[in-house]
């Protein structure tokens, strides 16, 4: 039986060659590998596989942090928002992950926690499970501010705790808008000038372009999986970094437009000439974004050998299960010929950045019923 043919491959090889490439361009400054949101939609089995050369993982769900132990993590967990209750305490000593700290009831939480612990229990989670204390540097989202992050810091060291540092910039991405990298990291690095511990600022778009943020631990995502921070390819198509996934189907059905002709729901593409049209299995219920408009690059291989190809013009409106191109210009597209939509031939950030999306949105947004290959 032969099923629908589209389908996402994701290559673990490319991940951790994308991994690589982060550990030479900060001179290997340790890592955390972001793997939150099912490793942006990689999953994460094969992301722990890729990324056995990172110091630590970093991702938000508790589940998933118990999943990478039982998949056989043995290297650092890092709990991006910390903890949400009181006995998730629990679990942070059960399976040994470090927690961000980002506002004072997380603080009340630990000392309740700590108050009612063994002396083992105290001395497991002391040991074992260092906080990294968040600063607010302008990104208005989580951490604390100066003048609290200080007052926070002495409370923690004071109970015995291991504290690193941590802040999140907003706009690594566009040097155009405010708050700045430089501003932030005045700010960050003013708050944190007198403490003990790592420090770790640098997101993908920091890692990528400014220096002076790697710090103690940089925290890679969206780079480790080959897209661009800024959703613009031609940003990092210097880098060499690759594409982490493939989403690939074939054309189904062939349609002849005479000029005049509409195609798709709305009528809003109207061939001007005579004009070939290849229908795609692959619509907005497999993730592929309904906003990309006419001209959206789609990749068209040869049958048998979808690395020999071309790139030809999405038209009309993506619909739930289809999407049609203008293959007139491609002498030898065929019902079952390869078609990329997103990967290492047709890059990801190609397809968002006309859509008004980004690349993340595209990763983590692929739908269930797209069947997935690792490689």
């Amino acid at each position: 039986m032969k099923h629908r043919p589209i389908k996402a491959s994701i290559l673990t090889q490319n991940l951790s060659h994308n991994l690589f490439k982060v550990k030479k361009m900060t001179n290997l400054t340790p890592t955390w590998a972001v793997v939150k949101a099912n490793a942006y939609g990689h999953g994460l089995k094969p992301a722990l596989k890729a990324f056995q050369d990172s110091e630590g993982i970093a991702l938000l769900d508790m589940e998933h942090a118990t999943l990478a132990r039982e998949l056989g993590w043995i290297g650092r967990v890092l709990l991006l928002e910390g903890i949400f209750t009181e006995d998730d305490l629990d679990d942070v000593v059960n399976l040994s992950c470090e927690i961000v700290i980002h506002h004072e009831q997380q603080v009340t939480w630990l000392i309740q926690w700590l108050g009612r612990q063994s002396l083992q229990n105290v001395n497991q989670f002391l040991t074992n499970c260092p906080i990294w204390l968040k600063l607010n540097s302008g990104m208005n989202r989580l951490g604390f501010k100066s003048a609290q992050y200080g007052v926070s810091y002495e409370i923690l060291k004071q109970m015995g705790c291991t504290v690193h540092h941590l802040t999140h910039f907003a706009n690594a991405d566009d040097l155009q808008v405010l708050p700045s990298v430089k501003d932030q990291w005045e700010i960050f690095s003013k708050a944190t000038q007198y403490a003990e511990g790592l420090k770790s600022a640098a997101n993908s778009a920091a890692i990528i372009g400014h220096f002076f943020t790697h710090a103690d631990m940089t925290r890679p995502g969206i780079m480790l999986y080959g897209a661009s921070p800024s959703g613009k390819y031609e940003d990092i198509a210097h880098l060499g970094l690759k594409a982490g996934m493939n989403l690939r189907s074939e054309i189904i059905a062939l349609q002849e437009l005479q000029a005049g002709d509409t195609v798709g729901y709305g009528s809003q593409y109207q061939a001007k000439k005579n004009t070939k049209i290849a229908v795609i299995a692959c619509g907005y219920a497999d993730g592929y974004p309904r906003s990309a408009p006419n001209d959206t690059p789609v990749w068209i291989g040869k049958t048998g050998h979808i690395l020999e190809g071309q790139i030809a013009p999405l038209v009309g409106r993506v619909s739930m299960d289809m999407m049609m191109v203008d293959v007139s210009n491609v002498s030898y597209a065929q019902i079952g010929s390869p078609v990329e939509l997103w990967g290492e031939l047709n890059p990801i950030d190609n397809v968002a950045f006309p859509a008004k999306t980004v690349g993340y949105e595209l990763m983590c947004g692929l739908a269930n019923r797209v069947k997935q290959e690792i490689l």
